[in-house]
């Protein structure tokens, strides 16, 4: 499986119902295809807690490395992606809602003193939770029973309501324990720059990209573009050019429809040989192998 997005790469899923606007959900990397989930961002905030295991978890340009135990925010509308550690597989627990579960009313003082300052703060892409603080524990043992009563909702007929107040609780003392910084207008606008570049590669991977492209679309020169990219991808632009073409073929493939050299060409490779070694050196299978696995 893989995370699925639209061209601006938001995340499509829906989290819960529009009544409940809620989400738990256990998690594997392994389940992934290329055991890593794939950058996106969405509205909704999302805790995760590692279960087994250790995830590199990247939000925006920061990278942070999560062990059993450990568990981390994503705030809203923020770029995030995992990757495995030495290979290995990591199971984790996915909680994510929407900010308005915590707003009330429109304009309420909830949403004016305590949910807008952090859900619209560019300066807090995330908060983590190392388990080194007594605050950083009392909310890993509230996701904990969050988790429990989401999986056991049959055995609860307030559950929604009980999980309702743990996040209220849970979010009373992230307002207490992170600090009020400023709004980073340099971080709205380097997040915004970084939409519109893979804005643009999601729209045209399939045509024959060049970075000068790429570097008109956001109006900086072509050095600067590799040094932007880089340094909040972690990884240069062209790897992730080929790695997001590599993950459409995925779907292809897996759907029987078409052959190596049309699917090659449908993601914008220029021959069939250069897809499959490529495809070979990021998934270990060849294109028809992998094919073939998919489909028994």
């Amino acid at each position: 499986m893989q995370i699925q997005t639209d061209r601006n790469q938001k995340e499509i899923k829906i989290h819960g119902t529009y009544e409940f606007p809620v989400l738990v959900s256990h998690e594997r990397l392994s389940n992934y295809e290329r055991k890593s989930f794939m950058w996106h961002w969405h509205t909704e905030l999302e805790w995760t807690y590692v279960l087994e295991g250790e995830i590199q978890y990247q939000v925006n340009e920061e990278l942070y490395r999560l062990k059993e135990g450990q568990g981390l925010l994503c705030n809203s509308n923020m770029l995030h992606t995992g990757r495995p550690v030495d290979e290995k597989d990591c199971h984790y627990v996915s909680i994510t809602f929407h900010p308005r579960l915590l707003e009330g009313y429109k304009d309420s003082f909830l949403k004016t003193g305590y949910v807008n300052r952090i859900v619209e703060n560019p300066s807090i892409p995330c908060v983590v939770l190392n388990s080194s603080a007594d605050w950083e524990n009392n909310i890993l043992e509230k996701l904990k029973k969050i988790e429990a009563l989401y999986q056991d909702q049959k055995q609860e007929e307030d559950y929604d309501f009980q999980i309702y107040l743990l996040l209220m609780e849970i979010w009373r003392i992230v307002c207490r324990h992170v600090p009020k910084t400023a709004d980073d207008r340099i971080a709205v606008r380097n997040m915004a720059r970084l939409k519109q570049i893979l804005t643009y590669i999601h729209s045209h991977y399939r045509e024959r990209i060049t970075l000068e492209d790429i570097a008109s679309e956001v109006n900086i020169c072509s050095s600067e573009c590799c040094r932007f990219f880089k340094k909040h991808m972690r990884e240069s632009l062209f790897d992730y050019l080929l790695n997001y073409r590599i993950e459409q073929s995925l779907a292809l493939l897996s759907s029987g429809n078409g052959n190596i050299t049309e699917i090659a060409e449908q993601c914008g490779f220029s021959s069939s040989s250069y897809f499959s070694r490529v495809f070979h050196s990021r998934v270990g299978y060849s294109p028809r192998e992998y094919q073939r696995l998919v489909n028994l």
